[in-house]
């Protein structure tokens, strides 16, 4: 397969996704969880390990607000509810009553929107550095083409993390942020996969044009890369179907993060090369 053949195509389809993606951004903004937005924190010890399913169900019929649980430590009895800041409303007290008193409440706490924006704010600065120290890797260990290339690919594998939040109707939570790091990090290990087999093949395939050289580095890792993304999926789609309500929700946006570096690292990173004026002779001049 060509590759290099449909790179403008693929280029079309990112900067498609990216303007959608950047334009609910300024218009919709984020779907915030609970973390973010401010609400109420219950540590709660039952007396017997309860159905959250179930336990789920009946606070959402209350219908105040968003709500999510999980369980704390080993014990199954020992849950953490959080609930949505509706304004004034008397959440905790609809809660307790809901639970019953077979309940005990170890911990109440009010999570307020100065909390919210200090985590927004050190997700941002998280991503960033990571892009950064990403940078600053692959030029010192390849070249500049190749880290820009790599960097452009990462910021869009971790704007379609983000259209899942502002596009669709999911909530932005810890869940999310800690899917864009993970999505980087795979992202940037297919990335480096195919930029190092185009470095050796630079060096012994000297009579063939870098689009031809380029083209044929993402064939030869194109089933390494096969393999390591099906046994990841398996892996993920067991967790989101099986694993539950928190866990589905800690693995959609590493299943979306996943399906999408992968996409970028075959169809964007290295065709990138071409756009900064990737060349044999740009190579043995150093720059």
């Amino acid at each position: 397969m060509n590759f290099i053949k449909f790179r403008y195509a693929s280029f079309t389809v990112v900067l498609l996704l990216l303007f959608i993606t950047t334009f609910s951004l300024f218009t919709k903004g984020l779907n915030y969880g609970i973390d973010f937005k401010g609400g109420y924190v219950l540590e709660t010890k039952f007396s017997q390990a309860p159905n959250l399913d179930k336990l789920r169900t009946s606070l959402e019929n209350l219908k105040i607000g968003a709500v999510s649980m999980q369980q704390i430590g080993n014990d199954k009895s020992n849950i953490l509810i959080k609930l949505e800041d509706q304004g004034g409303k008397n959440q905790v007290g609809k809660v307790k009553d809901t639970l019953g008193k077979g309940v005990a409440y170890r911990q109440v706490e009010v999570i307020g929107p100065k909390v919210g924006k200090e985590l927004v704010g050190n997700a941002v600065k998280s991503v960033l550095l990571t892009l950064l120290a990403m940078l600053i890797y692959i030029t010192i260990r390849f070249q500049w083409r190749y880290a820009l290339s790599a960097i452009l690919t990462i910021f869009y594998d971790c704007m379609m993390i983000v259209m899942l939040y502002t596009v669709f109707p999911f909530e932005f939570s810890e869940s999310a942020i800690i899917g864009i790091l993970i999505t980087a990090g795979y992202s940037i290990n297919d990335t480096i996969v195919i930029f190092d087999r185009i470095r050796e093949n630079l060096l012994r395939r000297t009579k063939l044009t870098v689009p031809e050289i380029i083209n044929g580095s993402i064939q030869e890792t194109l089933s390494r890369t096969t393999l390591t993304v099906a046994a990841t999926m398996l892996s993920l789609l067991a967790m989101y179907f099986l694993g539950g309500a928190v866990i589905a929700e800690f693995s959609l946006p590493i299943i979306v993060g996943v399906i999408s570096g992968t996409f970028s690292s075959i169809f964007v990173a290295a065709p990138l090369l071409l756009v900064f004026g990737f060349s044999k002779h740009a190579l043995r001049q150093g720059i």
